[in-house]
Formats: C-alpha cells, structure tokens, sequence
C-alpha cells in the first residue's frame, strides 16, 4: 500500500489510526487524510503529525458526496487502497435528522465505492469501517458473529447497514478487494465530548449533573480505541477479500456501572469541593427511541484466522482516557467552544 487514502482522517477513531499508523506500525507509504471537516472533524488533532512526517502524511478538505473531488484525488495521488472511516455517527443526531446520515453514510460510501471501480486494476484493499449497531439489539444472553442477521434498529445504523450491503454488493459484482470490520463502542483520547465517556468524565470534573438514559441497564462491550487500530490494521494487511470482521473489547459493563466507575476513579485523585462523591451527580433521563438494551461482540472469527485480540482492560483503558482529558484541557476548551471552528475557517476556505 503506497497511497491509502484514509477517509474522516480527522474524526476521532481516524485520527488515532493515522497516529498510530505513522508512529507505531509497520506503514510505510503515504497516507491522504480526505476529511469534509463536520463539526467532528478537527485537523488540529494532526497538527504534530503533519510536521513530523511531512513525506508521508498529506490532508485534503473534501465531501466523500463530492464524486468530482474525489475521483480527482483519487488520480492526483495515486490512491491503491482506502480505509473509509467517514460516517456521521451519532445515534441521537440521526433521530432528529436523518437526511444527513443517508446522505454521508450511503451516497458517500457509493461515490468511494465508484472511484474505486474505475480503478480496480490499481486497488489494493477497500477497508470499510461499520458498527455492531447493525446487528440490532441482544437479550442477557449472546453474542453478534459475523452470521448474525442486520436489524438495524435506528436511522444511523440503518445508513451503516446500507453501506456495508454496498459494499459487499460491490465485491461479489465488481469484484472489489474488500473487507469489512464491525466494532463494539470505541472510547480514548480525541472523542467528541457529545459521546458517552468524554461527556461523563468533564461532567464530572467539573461537578455537572451526569445524565443516564433510562434505568442505565444498557449494556455495551468498550473497545479502546487503540486496540481498534490495531485490529483495522491486521485486517487490512492479513484480512480475507470478501470477508467481514468483528473487532469486540471483551469489555461489557452497564451504562450505570461504567459512569460509576468514572466517577470512582475521579474521586481518587480530583476531589470536589464539596468533598461530595460524584456518585452523587448521577441523574436519570428519559430513555432515547429505540435504544438498543444490549452490544456484544464475539471476536473470535479475527483471533483465530488473524491472531488479534484487545490488550486494554476496560479500567485500564478509562484511566487512560482520563489522563488524556485531563492533560489536554486546551483541547476539551476549543472543542466545546467552538473555538477550533473558527480556526478550521482561518486556514481551510
């Protein structure tokens, strides 16, 4: 792979995969970051990134919607593989307007999906990134497999089970070099705080109400974002054309239980005011429309044929996550500002 062009580059899981790519793995060629720069996107997250490996690492504003542009970068640089992380993302956000998640997680898959077909004698792998909310919702028992039956259960995760029929369509018509991955809930550095985790620990740091949809009994199987791009990169370079694979944390807690526990280790070390425990912020709010009550990914399929398997711990990785939110406090200030916006339109018309 000499030219992979990585889409939503400057999201948060993107993010962590260029870093970890340029700074960790065994990549070697050039990565063309194509991201339309939402209000999830910011490309100060790549500021180091791009002065330090200057050679390697090329960023371009650009709507995957956008057939021209894209079919121009993918001639301009040469691209021979993609890993398509661009997706809007927010299940709450798709309740209220879903027009935009048709749009970016169906029509902007299709475009990549036909800049790829013209060019299929130079691709080398389409990697596309999905969700394991396709799979719908489980009971107490049970785990999704790559067998598991879609039934998607909101408007964001019926856009992602449309894009991933593309394109798996695509290979068995086209014959694409394709591989899927579906992934349990990510979580670490770079998250937008609108997200369960981020939104919990600055809530918490700074004695706000916590708010919990429900009775708080959701389950969710917690993937470090750092084991994702581990996996994504296994995948890419080992992965079966054709095939999909579930990326699991071996990490299910209760929504409750997890913001407990967020709460706990706060207290250790960042104390209140008041002396309070921050249990004492909790505050149960009206469950969501067709909130999925359980997630749980068996992995076993990606173990087995490619040897990957998480290293974090589910309190190993929050405690990571906290750090990293309490040592770039500057960051966390821009982001809920809005003030990385208006840097974003200073340097990127």
């Amino acid at each position: 792979m000499k030219n992979l062009l990585v889409t939503g580059g400057c999201g948060f899981i993107g993010t962590c995969f260029i870093q970890y790519l340029l700074e960790e793995s065994d990549f070697t060629g050039r990565i063309v970051n194509v991201d339309k720069l939402t209000y999830a996107g910011n490309p100060e997250n790549l500021i180091d990134i791009e002065k330090d490996f200057p050679q390697q690492y090329v960023f371009v504003k650009g709507d995957i919607c956008d057939a021209g542009k894209m079919a121009w970068i993918f001639d301009e640089y040469g691209i021979d593989s993609v890993c398509h992380f661009a997706a809007e993302s927010h299940v709450d956000r798709s309740i209220v307007s879903p027009d935009a998640f048709i749009q970016t997680n169906i029509m902007g898959t299709f475009n990549l999906l036909e800049c790829s077909r013209s060019r299929l004698k130079d691709l080398i792998r389409f990697h596309h990134i999905s969700t394991d909310e396709v799979y719908g919702s489980l009971g107490r028992e049970g785990y999704f497999t790559e067998e598991t039956p879609y039934k998607p259960n909101s408007p964001y995760s019926a856009s992602k089970a449309s894009s991933d029929h593309l394109v798996r369509a695509y290979h068995k018509t086209y014959g694409l070099p394709m591989t899927i991955s579906n992934c349990s809930n990510n979580y670490g550095p770079y998250q937008f705080p609108e997200k369960l985790i981020p939104l919990i620990i600055l809530n918490a740091l700074e004695g706000k109400n916590l708010p919990v949809y429900g009775d708080g009994l959701h389950v969710r199987d917690w993937l470090f974002v750092r084991d994702h791009c581990t996996a994504i990169w296994t995948i890419m370079k080992k992965g079966k054309m054709g095939e999909t694979y579930n990326i699991g944390g071996s990490n299910e807690m209760e929504n409750l239980k997890l913001v407990e526990m967020i709460c706990d280790i706060l207290d250790e070390t960042n104390r209140l005011d008041d002396h309070r425990s921050r249990r004492e912020l909790i505050r149960f709010v009206k469950d969501r429309p067709g909130h999925d009550r359980r997630y749980a990914i068996d992995f076993t399929k990606l173990n087995q044929e490619l040897n990957w398997r998480p290293e974090a711990s589910l309190e190993t990785g929050i405690r990571e996550t906290i750090r990293w939110y309490l040592d770039n406090r500057r960051w966390v200030e821009r982001v809920r500002s809005g003030e990385y916006q208006t840097w974003i339109k200073t340097h990127y018309t």
